[in-house]
This record gives C-alpha cells, structure tokens and sequence, in this order.
C-alpha cells in the first residue's frame, strides 16, 4: 500500500557518504527533504543533485535537511558528492529497506528489458515526522524549487 500525506514516515537508519549513521527519528524538529534517485552521477540525477544543492541555503534557513536516497554504496555516494560538491548527504539503501518502505521501487522497461528500479520520488516531512506532501514520477525541471515552496508553506 502507498503512503499517503497526512501518515507518520517510516522509520529508517542509513550509512551517509560521509560514513555517519543517520536515522529519521532523530531528526524530528526539523523539515526534512527525503528524495529517492535512480543512480548516482547519472543526467537526471545529476541535475536533481545539483537543483537540491544550489538551494540547500534556502532550505537550510527555513530549518530543513535534504537527504538524497539511492541503492548506490557509501563509495559511489562520495564520488558523486565530491565531483558535484553536494551540499547534503546522501544516504546508502544499498539493501533496498527504505526504498520498500517509502515503496518506490518499481518495475521499469528499457529497450525491452524488465528491471526492478527507483521511481523518481521526492517526500516532505515535517517536524513532527509526519508526510507533509509527495511528489511521485518527478520530473527534473523547477522540482526542487516546488519542493522549496512546500516546505516554506510548512512555516
């Protein structure tokens, strides 16, 4: 079952690229941006990556942390940070625990070939650890600024 706006985030610890535990429960009191991407130093992600860290600022003054999620490994999530200077971490699922939980695997089909694989998704959560909004099958372009605008309706 997908989770809607409104239910509490599933809970999850992850290894950062910066080697750091992270787990969402310890980080109630503050906005946080859980984004989900495909690949590590890809085009789409790359663009995304890049959107999320030139505002990281503007997030940062409204009380918000981004976290970018893939299935790449702690290495690969350091390469790609370094070679984009990416201003948040991004976190390991290398296991593919949260993305089950926030249930954005999905079977995807390229040039005919069937393959399990991260649909694009991006979720807001609030203070209290609760979905404050979702953006399903996002497309690049102007996404992390409309994320930018959600979290600054959140006050």
């Amino acid at each position: 079952m997908a989770l809607q706006v409104g239910e509490q985030a599933p809970d999850f610890q992850a290894v950062a690229d910066n080697g750091e535990q992270v787990r969402l429960g310890d980080l109630r009191g503050q906005v946080v941006v859980l984004y989900f991407y495909p690949k590590d130093d890809t085009p789409g992600c790359t663009a995304e990556a890049c959107a999320f860290r030139d505002l990281q600022s503007q997030f940062a003054d409204l009380g918000a942390a981004i976290y970018g999620v893939s299935r790449d490994d702690v290495k690969s999530h350091g390469k790609f940070r370094d070679k984009f200077q990416l201003n948040f971490p991004l976190l390991a699922d290398t296991d593919s625990q949260i993305c089950e939980k926030y249930g954005v695997l999905k079977e995807k089909n390229m040039f005919g070939k069937k393959s399990i694989g991260i649909e694009r998704t991006t979720f807001v959560i609030d203070r209290d650890g609760t979905i404050a909004a979702i953006f399903p099958k996002v497309k690049v372009d102007g996404h992390a600024d409309a994320v930018l605008d959600v979290v600054r309706s959140l006050g």
